[in-house]
């Protein structure tokens, strides 16, 4: 159904008020309004959008009700009218509207048509879910959760959304305790599931790594027997996940990676500064492909991306000619050129988050990065948070990656991120601050043309205040993302 500008309805007002248990605050129907979206932010709703107020510990939604509806919101989801808002607004009534936005998401997945993926894991879920729309958008319409909206309320806001007639639904789930990944699978109810991989992260809130596999693991939960796991074979604990996932019911559990005997099988792959030149066999199938982002992360990403599609049925040799068109996400290897008055540098933006493991793989993409005439590989780093006791010494245990990558000049803010520094030979050693506030300028007045420079940490490290910094230098219209070249040819 769709309105009469030819927008698609997600839903009516009667459809809402049947999921939710609905009701209009002065008794009557709940209206005839007709919603094109669900939106739990005032300031990034879209006229037509479902405004939903929900109460966090630090902001009531509530309060921006009357915000929502004067900026076009179809209608509000409330439990209780806020006194700036008529009573004869267009109001949906629930005694609880996080788990009305549960309700509406389970009605949504109930009502969906189309083969629903899930993507967890600790690194790289984000990157995958992109890829995946990517590629199934070839074939068909396809959802994907929009960022990262992965923990307690975006999956159902993301479910919610979710059309009908969507032939493919991707969603990205995550998690930072045990126990949180079950119930979101339960509401996403996969057809597909890939684990990425499993690494130390979030080792605050887990005795030990196994205990991370175990809660990705729980991304079996919501599935039938008919579904697919997909899992990567290199990982230490494949075998744990293979039996977690036999223990939900689940037979066809696929692998992906290096060894001959993966589903996925990569055979061959070159490395280049911004691309991957690869070779496969996915399923039997010899497959040759260029992947327009760099980095053996990636590429083994991209296994588990086309053994999905097969799962869901898809064109694999379409999807991989699409992987040559993925398009690095901000914060996660966004490339931009800054120029400045005599040349330029460029900045590889992968200040959304960090972990040992990411960060690794990102001083494997510096050291294949190409600078300019005089330029220099310059590592920017913010602290890798939620590691716990072993924090100092996966921080420094990171330092000798820089050096192998050949870096030429590395900068650290972040009391853990000192470890790291001070095991620097000090011809690489920049400087160290306490905060990114402090770095930035530091920075800035370091960089010269030619230079690449890699910014990474974990989000609450606020490291994106070092990337505006440095594109703030650039002297053109504004700061053009640097192309990505795709390698021609053959793997070699």
């Amino acid at each position: 159904m769709k309105t009469h500008d030819g927008s698609d309805i997600l839903w009516t007002a009667a459809d809402a008020a049947a999921a939710t248990n609905g009701r209009h605050p002065t008794g009557r129907t709940p209206g005839h309004w007709m919603a094109t979206g669900v939106s739990i932010d005032s300031r990034t709703l879209r006229p037509g959008d479902l405004f939903v107020a929900l109460k966090g510990p630090n902001f009531d939604g509530h309060d921006y009700v009357g915000d929502a509806l004067a900026h076009g919101a179809a209608a509000a989801l409330v439990s209780r009218l806020p006194g700036n808002v008529p009573p004869e607004a267009p109001v949906l009534l629930v005694d609880d509207t996080l788990a009305a936005l549960e309700d509406l998401g389970r009605v949504a997945r109930l009502n969906a048509r189309g083969k629903v993926i899930a993507v967890t894991g600790s690194v790289g879920k984000t990157g995958t879910k992109e890829a995946l729309k990517l590629c199934l958008d070839a074939r068909g319409p396809t959802f994907a959760t929009q960022g990262s909206l992965n923990n307690h309320w975006g999956v159902p806001l993301s479910l919610a959304r979710f059309p009908a007639d969507a032939h493919y639904g991707v969603f990205e789930l995550g998690m930072n305790h045990a126990g949180e990944i079950g119930p979101l699978s339960r509401m996403v109810q996969p057809d597909v599931a890939i684990i990425t991989t499993v690494e130390a992260v979030h080792l605050e809130f887990f005795a030990s790594v196994e205990g991370i596999a175990d809660a990705k693991a729980e991304i079996f939960e919501g599935m039938t027997p008919a579904g697919t796991a997909i899992l990567n074979r290199d990982n230490p604990h494949f075998a744990r996940l293979v039996a977690a996932a036999r223990t939900q019911g689940l037979t066809r559990i696929w692998s992906f990676g290096t060894q001959e005997g993966a589903d996925a099988h990569l055979l061959e792959c070159s490395l280049h500064a911004t691309s991957s030149a690869v070779t496969a066999s996915i399923r039997g199938e010899r497959i040759q492909y260029c992947l327009s982002l760099p980095g053996r992360h990636h590429v083994l990403n991209s296994l588990a991306v086309l053994l999905a599609v097969s799962a869901a049925e898809g064109d694999v040799a379409a999807a991989a000619r699409q992987l040559s068109q993925i398009a690095p996400i901000k914060g996660r290897g966004l490339r931009r050129r800054v120029a400045l008055a005599k040349g330029s540098f460029t900045v590889i933006d992968e200040s959304y988050n960090a972990s040992p493991v990411s960060v690794a793989a990102a001083a494997t993409v510096l050291g294949k990065a190409d600078p300019g005439a005089g330029g220099r590989r310059i590592a920017v780093l913010g602290d890798m948070l939620e590691l716990g006791a072993q924090a100092p010494s996966l921080h420094a245990g990171l330092a000798d990656q820089f050096r192998r990558a050949g870096a030429d000049l590395v900068f650290c803010c972040g009391p853990n991120m000192k470890f790291l520094f001070d095991r620097l030979p000090a011809a690489l050693r920049g400087r160290h601050t306490e905060d990114s506030a402090a770095l930035a300028p530091l920075v800035a007045d370091a960089v010269r043309a030619g230079d690449v420079v890699m910014v990474k940490g974990s989000a609450g490290s606020r490291m994106s205040r070092v990337v505006d910094a440095l594109v703030a230098l650039d002297h053109g219209d504004q700061a053009a993302e640097a192309p990505a070249a795709v390698a021609a040819g053959s793997a070699s």
